[in-house]
Parts: C-alpha cells; sequence; structure tokens
C-alpha cells in the first residue's frame, strides 16, 4: 500500500535508524520507487552533500505537507 508516497515527497523518519546514524524526525527525499510499500530517500544536508540513501518502507517515513491541506 502506498499510502499517498510520490516520487520527490519530503518525508520524515519515524524511527531511528542506528546502522545508518538516522534519527526519528531526519528529513530526506524519496528518490525511487522499489516495490510496492518500499521507496529509496536520499538524507541531504545543508550543503547539499548526500549523507545516506536508504530504502525504506512507508511505515518507515512521514510524508511532510507545507501547504494547507
Amino acid at each position: 500500500m502506498n499510502q499517498g508516497i510520490h516520487l520527490l515527497d519530503v518525508v520524515a523518519l519515524t524511527e531511528d535508524i542506528p546502522a545508518h546514524g538516522l534519527l526519528r524526525g531526519q528529513v530526506g527525499t524519496v528518490v525511487e520507487f522499489l516495490g510496492p510499500d518500499m521507496f529509496e530517500v536520499e538524507f541531504v544536508d545543508n550543503d547539499g552533500r548526500t549523507y545516506a540513501t536508504l530504502s525504506l518502507k512507508s511505515s518507515q517515513l512521514l510524508v511532510l505537507h507545507y501547504q494547507p491541506a
């Protein structure tokens, strides 16, 4: 189930991923669909450098909205 996640959506982690040094709430961008309920998410610092790219399930992601619903 997709849960409304789309390519280039800005998302936040819903859980820590200590193996990759990522904490709940860190923000990334969906850069690829890998299959049902799987997305590749890129995490970039303020200087535009990628510090992590991971395959994640939709349950590990929260889509961030910048406009009123």
